[in-house]
Formats: structure tokens, C-alpha cells, sequence
């Protein structure tokens, strides 16, 4: 009987370090959202990819950073709690910022696992002899498997990352099915997709402060997508933000999230977006638990 391996690789790292884009290039598809704005992976999200024989079930987990609201909190506890269920760990680190303190408290808190590894990610905005020292500072802080120099979004250095990471996962039967896919829950995806463009097209602090739930999903008889979404946020001033004025604003947004969810889903769909004021929303359960975050009294 053929053997096979399948484990779990929990992908860290700080705010901006380029981990979903990283998930994205991986799976040849967008499984988490990505924004120049910090903090915007909030959830921990799963992608099954296949190298060889052997399944890596990636784990993107929120950024790492100071946390200061109950939001935050939960974001980072999600990170640090796949990092205790993992096989092996994937540190993701700006090779422009170098490096820093978040990262320096990111190795304590790992550097007694098994299966370590880092990648020094967009080392192609930085010149050679400048990437030495940092790794040279980075191999005397912990017991690195391997040092990968990647850049993500070029795809470069990628390949040979995953090799490495496959032939330390166990010897394990498949834990999910083997073929490449996000694991992500539909109306979570589905509401990540329009999250992006709050963030894309709104240049305030406000988007931390705004929730999406996908309502409900629809099929009418010719197999279109009829998609409710309400977008929520904390006070009728935000609202007027995200309506924009004479709507324009809620219109750019969901104009660009549709066609992302038919680019995404090969479907045709119609995205009705409707914006709540629920001024507690950040201190009720279950805006935690749809985003697979524990709710912390």
C-alpha cells in the first residue's frame, strides 16, 4: 500500500508580511483577502495543497501585532492557537523591514517547536548583501529548519519552499480530500470577498470597524446567484461613509465585489448590499463565531 503524509503548516507572522498573498500564489487562487492596510486577515483560513503524495493544509492566521480591542485579541489568539496544532510553522517576515521587535517576541513564543521554518519574503525590492545580516541574526535566535528567500507575489522561491515543507509532514491518510481547495465556508468567503473592497476603496480607520455577513444565497431558475450581504458598522456617521454620496460609494463597492465573486466562482451573481448601524456589534459572540474566532467574555 502506497504511503501517505498529510499535516498542518501554520503560516504567522506580522500585520502586512505578505502571508495571504503568499496563501493566494500557493493555491493559484484568492483564499484570503489582501490589502495594503494592516490587520486585514482576521480569520484562520485553510487551503489543501498537494505536493506530490504528500497534503500540506495550510493555516493563514491573523497578523500578529499589539491588540488593543476585543477584536484584536481574538484575531491574535487565533494565530497562536494554530501555531499549538501544527506540524510545521511557517514565519513569514518583511525582508524590507527586517528584523523587528513583533518578530523577535514571534520567535520566543515558537522557537521550542519542531519544524521550523522562515521565509524572508519580498526579497526582491532588497539588495543581496543587505539580506545577510538578517539571516545571519535570524539563524542565531532559533533552530531553523531552513531559510527561504521568496517573493511572494512574483512567485519566486516559492516551489522550493513547499518541497521542503512536504517531506516533514507525517505519515498520516489524507485528512481532507486530495485535490487542491480552500476551506473556507461559503458565506465567509463570500463576505471576505466584499470586505477587501471596503478596504480597497475606503482610505479611513473605519474599515476595522465594519463586519460583513452573507445573509443568505439564492439560485434562481437560470442559476444565477442572488447574494444578500449586510455590511455592518458601529454609528449612522460610518454609514453615511459607506453609502457614499447619492450611494456611490456602496455602488464602487459592490460593483468590484461581484465581479470578483463571478471571476472567483465562474457564476453569474447578483450582490444586494445592505449597510446596519449595530453600535455593540464588536462585543457580541456571534460575529466572533462566524468568523471562526472564540469570543472572549
Amino acid at each position: 500500500m502506497t504511503k501517505t503524509y498529510s499535516g498542518f503548516v501554520a503560516i504567522i507572522g506580522p500585520t502586512n508580511a505578505g502571508k495571504s498573498t503568499l496563501l493566494n500564489q500557493i493555491m493559484g487562487q484568492k483564499v484570503s483577502i489582501v490589502s495594503h492596510k494592516v490587520q486585514t486577515t482576521r480569520t484562520r483560513l485553510r487551503a489543501v495543497k498537494m505536493v506530490g503524495d504528500r497534503q500540506l493544509i495550510f493555516v493563514d492566521t491573523p497578523g500578529v501585532f499589539n491588540p488593543k480591542r476585543r477584536l484584536d485579541r481574538a484575531m491574535v489568539a487565533a494565530a497562536m492557537d494554530a501555531v499549538s496544532d501544527a506540524d510545521a510553522i511557517l514565519l513569514i517576515m518583511d525582508a524590507q523591514k527586517g528584523v523587528t521587535e513583533t518578530i523577535r517576541g514571534l520567535v520566543e513564543k515558537i522557537r521550542d517547536r519542531a519544524n521550523l521554518f522562515v521565509a524572508l519574503n519580498k526579497v526582491d525590492a532588497v539588495a543581496k548583501p543587505n539580506l545577510l545580516p538578517i539571516v545571519a541574526e535570524l539563524s542565531a535566535m532559533a533552530n531553523w529548519r531552513e531559510i527561504f528567500m521568496i517573493s511572494a507575489l512574483k512567485n519566486d522561491g516559492v516551489t522550493g519552499m513547499l518541497g521542503a515543507l512536504a517531506d516533514v509532514m507525517p505519515e498520516s491518510p489524507y485528512l481532507f480530500d486530495p485535490t487542491d481547495q480552500p476551506d473556507v465556508p461559503d458565506a465567509l468567503y463570500l463576505a471576505e470577498l466584499t470586505r477587501e473592497k471596503i478596504y480597497k476603496y475606503i482610505h479611513q480607520e473605519l474599515p476595522y470597524h465594519i463586519n460583513v455577513v452573507t445573509e443568505r444565497v439564492d439560485v434562481d431558475a437560470e442559476n444565477v446567484l442572488d447574494i444578500y450581504q449586510k455590511i455592518v458598522v458601529a454609528s449612522d456617521a460610518h454609514k453615511k461613509i459607506v453609502i457614499g454620496r447619492g450611494g456611490e460609494q456602496l455602488k464602487q463597492i459592490g460593483t468590484a465585489a461581484r465581479h470578483d465573486i463571478q471571476n472567483q466562482w465562474g457564476v453569474n451573481a447578483r450582490l444586494h448590499l445592505f449597510v446596519r448601524v449595530e453600535p455593540d456589534w464588536e462585543n457580541k459572540a456571534e460575529n466572533y463565531i462566524d468568523q471562526g474566532l472564540e469570543f472572549k467574555k
